[in-house]
């Protein structure tokens, strides 16, 4: 029986050792690479789009022969006004690539002895980043829906006398949320996150083609897809699979995402979590992708992608 592919070297292309031995030279010469690869590394001006520029050796910039504007290889892109060194935001995106359940910000501030707000608004960049692949996306043919519970976890109470059913809603503490993930069978997930599973209808009608055929539980919410789509559902009490139908390919997503969740975060804002369920949907999406192709992949993405409107201003403080 062959290994799975996860477990072979072909998944294993790059590592933190091949990083730090390339040297900040080289580092840079990728992100140029990948910045711009159409000139195949050489500087484009961000303001003008003209392709011929004098280069500031001394600053590593670039100064635009047509308009004077002098520019940077990250100028215009989510990691604009960095401060880190390119070997070290290529190891942090080696690290996020690496961890298959995600990597905590302060493991990574730790590994890359800067503060916690700055790894965690770099993750938070680079999520974002690998967020814009699937931005429009839609999905079509055989589609599992589903939604998952995450956050919102109440302490019972030290006294038996004090305790209160933590199921009613008057109970709630408000801060959990529910991920609603669209998995096309053998394509890519999509995901949204909202206060209740119902208000992931408006989600599934948006991303999910007309004519495409679902798959769901008995929850009473997704009575509404019948209308919409071709629906078959599965009652979970029965069992799990019957004549092929299921949504066991979601579930192994929500598996992924509580794992991610409760292994290396601990907890997660209910205003980030979007950011969270994106980027275990893009490791899930690209799980037969070698590591190295993935951070290429994913420095291709941050450095097309424009300065963030979430992660900028007060953030840009942090030493990036």
């Amino acid at each position: 029986m062959s290994a799975h592919f996860l477990l072979t070297s072909r998944a294993r292309t790059l590592s933190l050792r091949d990083v730090f031995s390339l040297g900040e030279k080289c580092a840079y010469e990728l992100f140029k690479e990948l910045r711009w690869p159409e000139t195949n590394g050489e500087p484009v001006c961000p303001r003008c789009q003209f392709t011929e520029a004098y280069s500031i050796t001394t600053r590593r910039k670039f100064k635009c022969k047509a308009c004077h504007h002098q520019f940077s290889v990250t100028s215009s892109s989510i990691l604009a006004s960095r401060k880190m060194s390119f070997t070290d935001l290529l190891a942090a995106v080696v690290m996020l690539i690496n961890g298959a359940k995600g990597v905590s910000s302060l493991q990574l501030a730790r590994d890359l002895n800067c503060q916690h707000k700055t790894a965690f608004v770099l993750a938070h960049k680079l999520r974002q980043a690998m967020a814009s692949e699937s931005a429009g996306a839609e999905l079509s043919g055989e589609v599992d829906v589903d939604g998952c519970y995450v956050g919102g976890h109440i302490r019972k109470a030290n006294l038996k006398k004090n305790r209160r059913d933590r199921r009613l809603a008057r109970n709630q503490t408000g801060k959990r949320r529910v991920v609603v993930a669209a998995r096309e069978r053998g394509g890519r997930i999509l995901t949204t996150v909202v206060r209740h599973e119902a208000d992931g209808i408006e989600f599934v009608a948006d991303v999910v083609r007309e004519g495409s055929t679902l798959f769901a539980d008995e929850a009473s919410h997704w009575d509404a897809l019948h209308v919409l789509f071709r629906t078959y559902r599965i009652n979970h009490t029965e069992a799990y699979s019957f004549d092929g139908v299921h949504t066991n390919f979601v579930e192994s997503f929500f598996a992924r995402v509580r794992n991610m969740v409760r292994g290396q975060h601990h907890h997660v804002s209910p205003q980030h979590l979007h950011w969270y369920a994106s980027h275990a949907a893009w490791m899930e999406d690209h799980r037969r992708v070698d590591n190295g192709a993935l951070v290429r992949q994913a420095l291709e993405l941050a450095l097309a992608h424009p300065v963030s409107r979430e992660w900028k201003g007060y953030w840009q403080k942090c030493r990036i």
